[in-house]
């Protein structure tokens, strides 16, 4: 069994892979942008480099020595190389270099920019290169720190040697002159000097012998820094990468810039990064996913030419309808975490009505948006031919839901019935009513369906006041424009309300439709939504509008003469 998961895991590891290489291009953006830097830098480098002459030098060092082929004396260890190699690239080898040019001191510092100095590892060599934008100059700037370099060592090895030697004169100065004097007493004496004296002289002899030998050994060194092992000639061809490689390299850096950036956007991105992240945070599965949706078009997928929207709408119900906890009581609620998200919900909760009706359920679907209803308007929504003294007596007092019930038609799907939603004064009181309770317990009925379509759970309150009668929740929401930590908080309020979240339908951000649509539906819908917009600050509040059927009761053996009066209009 442990080989079983663990070759699972190993077949998954490919489809992870192929899932984040997905999530990163998600910013597209941030990938062109670095590869356009990349390129930027790329043609800066080629085209700064083309005219760019490297000549190069090498020295190897020695150490002042009287006897260079003594193995004794160990180079290596008398020459720090790294010590070298900072006094070969001081200011004070490019002061040298800079007079013998001929070139002015303000020129220090672009020449010392121009100059690098190298050590081989594992050599006593120093390699010296000058670039410049002349193969000439480059060749004659690189000889010239060479000879400055030498000459200002074997100038301080020769300072050394003329200060020990200058010490060593000083010590030997008062001792030979001492000796001198104890001499001539001596030789004035003759045999009756004393062994004292002569010991004495003895000594100081041995002494000055010693010091005339250090200052010959001293004077007797060799004082050469180096020997130029390779001298610098005029560089053949430019040291630049050229301006096609420059390019190719900046892409290929410029592509791992875009994609670090993209990298680090997704790992701090608060969005869900993908279907599985919206399940993980509803702890429900995702039903579908929706293609990109224009807004203020027809909301039925049946007036679209998209015939893979509506396959979808209806994968969505078929996999509702085979969930167990759906199946039960055939309630759901459908509901986006915020306002922008509203126009999706409207369009999925009228879509998942048709697709039940389509499967031969009798489907109720009540608009329980009671801020901005749209559904009448954008749906052909027609009133039965009843005359109005056979409507139900439960007429509610807050004004909703009317006793009519409109019928939607949805073509080869069939139709369902409509509870429209109206503008109240108390939206809490309606949505709690008794009248709404016995509308949502009309799926307990065999073969009845109700979708309820809420406001958005994080703008109002209105959906979770619905939870625990409708229990089933649909959360729609677009993956880009909401947080994990919104639709964690969205499954907190309605499992603390007792309900149970279904699943997600995810969709595409929504685009503007374009005038031939918008017309389109304009047509179709009526009078369109201008309604349906909020009151500007400080205007009178408009009353409710008419409802939808009062003027559509069929004239004839009807009583006509009577006038209902909704109890918001008193």
């Amino acid at each position: 069994m442990t080989d079983t998961h663990a070759s699972a895991s190993r077949d998954d590891e490919p489809d992870l892979l192929r899932d984040q290489f997905r999530q990163l291009l998600r910013y597209r953006r941030l990938i062109g942008l670095g590869i356009g830097v990349g390129l930027l830098g790329g043609a800066w480098l080629g085209v700064t480099s083309a005219e760019s002459y490297a000549a190069a030098s090498d020295i190897r060092l020695r150490a002042p020595t009287n006897d260079p082929f003594n193995p004794a004396v160990s180079v290596d260890k008398t020459i720090n190389m790294g010590t070298e190699r900072q006094t070969a690239v001081s200011s004070s080898v490019a002061e040298i270099a800079v007079r013998s040019l001929g070139l002015p001191d303000s020129r220090l510092a672009a020449f010392q920019r121009g100059l690098q100095v190298t050590n081989p590892p594992q050599t006593m060599v120093l390699h010296f290169t000058y670039t410049t934008t002349s193969p000439g100059e480059a060749a004659r700037r690189a000889n010239a720190v060479t000879k400055a370099y030498l000459d200002l060592r074997k100038k301080q090895w020769g300072d050394l040697r003329d200060s020990m030697v200058k010490k060593s004169q000083n010590q030997l100065n008062p001792i030979a002159k001492e000796q001198n004097d104890l001499a001539k007493q001596l030789a004035a004496e003759g045999s009756a000097a004393p062994d004292s004296s002569r010991a004495r002289n003895d000594d100081l002899l041995s002494k000055v012998g010693t010091l005339n030998s250090q200052i010959a050994s001293l004077k007797a060194l060799d004082m050469t820094a180096g020997t130029v092992i390779v001298k610098a000639v005029p560089p053949t061809a430019s040291s630049g990468l050229g301006l096609a490689v420059s390019l190719g390299v900046g892409g290929a850096v410029g592509i791992a810039l875009g994609l670090l950036a993209a990298w680090v956007r997704l790992v701090f991105d608060p969005s869900p990064r993908s279907s599985g992240d919206v399940a993980r945070a509803v702890r429900a599965p995702v039903l579908g996913s929706l293609p990109r949706i224009a807004d203020g078009g027809p909301l039925l997928a049946v007036d679209r030419s998209d015939s893979r929207l509506a396959e979808e709408y209806r994968s969505v119900a078929f996999r509702l309808a085979y969930d167990q906890r759906f199946a039960d009581r055939r309630r759901l609620l459908v509901a986006a975490p915020r306002g922008g998200n509203g126009e999706a919900a409207a369009a999925v909760a009228a879509n998942l009505a048709a697709s039940f009706a389509e499967t031969g359920k009798d489907v109720l679907l009540v608009e329980a948006d009671l801020r901005t209803p749209s559904l009448t308007s954008r749906l052909r929504a027609e009133a039965p031919s009843r005359p109005g003294w056979s409507l139900p007596p439960d007429f509610d007092e807050s004004g909703w839901p009317g006793p009519r019930q409109l019928q939607v038609d949805a073509h080869e799907s069939g139709a369902f019935d409509l509870i429209p939603g109206e503008r109240v004064r108390n939206v809490a009181r309606a949505l709690t009513s008794a009248r709404v309770t016995r509308l949502i317990a009309e799926a307990d009925s065999p073969n009845a369906t109700v979708v309820v379509l809420a406001p958005p759970v994080l703008a109002y309150a209105d959906a979770l006041a619905l939870v625990d009668r409708v229990d089933g929740v649909l959360i729609v929401c677009d993956p880009r424009a909401v947080h994990r930590a919104d639709l964690v908080r969205i499954r907190e309020l309605i499992t603390g309300a007792g309900g149970t979240v279904l699943g997600a339908v995810t969709h595409a951000a929504s685009r503007r439709p374009s005038r031939r649509s918008a017309a389109g539906a304009g047509h179709r819908g009526g009078a369109g939504r201008a309604s349906d917009r909020p009151a500007p600050p400080g205007a009178a509040p408009q009353p409710p509008a008419p409802y939808p059927a009062a003027s559509r009761v069929p004239a004839g053996d009807d009583t006509v003469a009577l006038r209902t009066i909704r109890a918001g209009d008193r």
